[in-house]
């Protein structure tokens, strides 16, 4: 068995000086998109207003997070 309070022996290498982690900005979008289907799950047993207008928002976050996406992959360096 393997004591636990050893290290790994292989140490995870950062990368190196002057290359750039792509991180995704903030946004509020995931958020929206789980109201949206929660909304229009809550709306399938009370009233279809309600699953009319959380389908819409979802839809909406939707596209606005697929665009957005599209938007950072094409803001990568070619080696990516």
């Amino acid at each position: 068995m393997t004591d636990p309070r050893q290290e790994p022996p292989e140490a995870v290498e950062a990368p190196p000086t002057g290359e750039e982690i792509h991180l995704p900005g903030p946004t509020a979008i995931p958020a929206l998109m789980a109201v949206g289907i929660t909304t229009a799950l809550i709306g399938v047993t009370t009233t279809w207003l309600l699953s009319i207008l959380g389908g819409i928002l979802a839809l909406v976050c939707l596209v606005l997070w697929i665009r957005d996406v599209r938007r950072d992959v094409e803001d990568l360096p070619l080696e990516h």
